[in-house]
Formats: structure tokens, C-alpha cells, sequence
């Protein structure tokens, strides 16, 4: 027997208006931890770092459940116990400590684990803690570190986004389908190019080579999608959808800050290796 048309009628308009509550969930939800993070990234290094560290903390509960399942275990105390200890140090100018910490908790979190991915596992402490200390420390800069840690945001929620939308209006060849089938060249190369285009507008704001900047938000910007996707293999070798559930329309903090892990990482490398006594100002300036 063939379904009533009316029924069929009131099917199809519960899907778009499911799919736009939930959109209109996850816009919601987006907005409001981007004004949390602006709020405590502006009120100074040491708000800072203690919602660096809380994200780290949650970071930790995620990856201990996605790869030893459910549960506190002694891998994740010392993980989270990691991260914590990092922030804290580095937001006191001991970021060295910080990474002793991270490596420290590494190698610990390894042998206290042996047999339950341990390599994994001690990669989590890696995951979690490596961008707090680059994060925390880029900020402690008293003369860029806002800056230099809103430029490292704005190249990440730019590739984000444009990643977004140039993969849903132009679609075309898909760029991992093994690893996460819905994201396409499209919008990778979309992504990375307005990561280009953002932080070239906001060098010529903040007054430094609109040139040299944009090149370094194109590549924070491949690096951001490089993290999404090494979150999207973690979980589908898991197979688990995703990392949490405690951000309405998101999913868990993994799910939202994969991109910025490799950023920040590679961010506060790059400005260690250019000059360590001022990071942020060679973040920016180039030295």
C-alpha cells in the first residue's frame, strides 16, 4: 500500500527543520565558546591558560575514552595531571618545565598503560599538552602575545570555515574518503587559502608584512586541516563518531580544537626556533 501524501508531505518538511535546528544548535554553541575564549584570551595570560588547561583536561578524558574506553584509569590522571602542571609552569615563565612536564607525563602515561595502546597513549599526552605550553607561552609575551595568539585563532576558525563552506557549494574529488568521507579538495584548498587571506588582513590591521603573514596563516592553515584529520583517523580506527558529547551541535572538545593542536604546536616551534625571548613579536614580525 502506498503511504498517504500527506504524510509524506509532513516527512519532508521534519528533515530540513531537524536539520536547521540542529545547525542553529551548533551555531549557538560555537558563538558562545568563541566569546568565552576572546573574553579570557583578552583578560590576560593567566585566564589564559586556565581555560587552555581546562580544554587540555577534557582533551585527555576524550582520548583516554576513545582509545582505552570509558572510565578513569591511572594513564589518565597523569595525562591530565600533565597538561595541568604544564599550564601552570609555563604561565609562571617556566615553559621549559612545561615541556619536561609533557615529556615526563609522556613516558609515564606509556609504561602505566603498556598493553593497552600505550603508544597511543602516550601520544595523547603529546596531543593534550604540546599546544597548552605553545598557547600559554605565545600569550605570556607582554608585548604580542594577544595578538600573536589571535592570529594563530583566526587562521584556524578561517580554514575551518571556508573549509566548510567551499566543500558544501562546490563539492568535487574527495580528499581522504578512507579517513573522512565528507571532506573534499574543494574545500581543503578553499580552507587554506582564506586562512591565507585572513591572516593578510590582519597583518595589514596589526601593522606587519601582509606577505610573510598570509603565508604563515596558509600554512597554519594546512596544518589545521592536517589535525582534522588525523582526529577523524583516531576515531574512525575506533570507530567512534565522535570524541564527546559535551558541546551541543559539536560533539566533543577534540572535535573542535583538532585543528588548533597542530597549529599552536607548529606556532610556538616555529617562534622558538626564530627568537625564544620574544616568540610572539617573531611570530608576527619575523624575528
Amino acid at each position: 500500500m502506498g503511504s498517504d501524501p500527506a504524510d509524506q508531505s509532513r516527512t519532508a518538511e521534519a528533515v530540513p527543520r531537524g536539520a536547521s535546528r540542529e545547525v542553529g544548535v551548533r551555531i549557538a554553541s560555537g558563538v558562545v565558546l568563541a566569546l568565552v575564549a576572546v573574553a579570557l584570551l583578552y583578560a590576560g595570560p593567566a585566564p589564559f591558560a586556565v581555560l587552555v588547561g581546562t580544554a587540555a583536561v577534557l582533551t585527555s578524558v576524550e582520548w583516554s575514552r576513545i582509545v582505552r574506553g570509558e572510565g578513569i584509569d591511572a594513564g589518565l590522571v597523569v595525562q591530565a595531571g600533565s597538561c595541568v602542571m604544564a599550564a601552570a609552569l609555563t604561565a609562571a615563565g617556566f615553559a621549559a618545565l612545561g615541556l619536561a612536564a609533557i615529556a615526563a607525563g609522556a613516558i609515564l602515561t606509556g609504561l602505566l598503560c603498556f598493553g593497552r595502546h600505550s603508544l597511543l597513549s602516550a601520544e595523547g599526552v603529546l596531543y593534550a599538552g604540546l599546544p597548552v605550553v605553545a598557547l600559554v607561552w605565545l600569550r605570556d609575551d607582554p608585548a604580542f602575545g594577544l595578538q600573536a595568539v589571535l592570529f594563530i585563532l583566526i587562521a584556524v576558525v578561517a580554514t575551518d570555515i571556508a573549509a566548510f563552506v567551499f566543500g558544501r557549494l562546490i563539492g568535487g574529488p574527495k580528499l581522504a574518503p578512507a579517513i573522512s568521507p565528507n571532506k573534499t579538495w574543494s574545500g581543503f584548498l578553499g580552507g587554506i587559502g582564506m586562512a591565507g587571506v585572513a591572516a593578510a588582513c590582519f597583518a595589514v590591521w596589526l601593522g606587519a608584512d601582509p606577505v610573510k603573514l598570509g603565508l604563515a596563516g596558509t600554512v597554519l592553515g594546512i596544518l589545521a586541516q592536517i589535525g582534522d584529520l588525523t582526529e577523524s583517523a583516531l576515531k574512525r580506527s575506533f570507530g567512534v563518531k565522535d570524541s564527546g558529547t559535551i558541546i551541543p551541535g559539536h560533539g566533543g572538545i577534540m572535535d573542535r580544537v583538532d585543528g588548533l593542536v597542530f597549529a599552536a604546536a607548529a606556532a610556538g616551534f616555529f617562534a622558538f626556533a626564530l627568537n625564544p625571548q620574544a616568540p610572539a613579536r617573531a611570530l608576527l614580525f619575523g624575528g
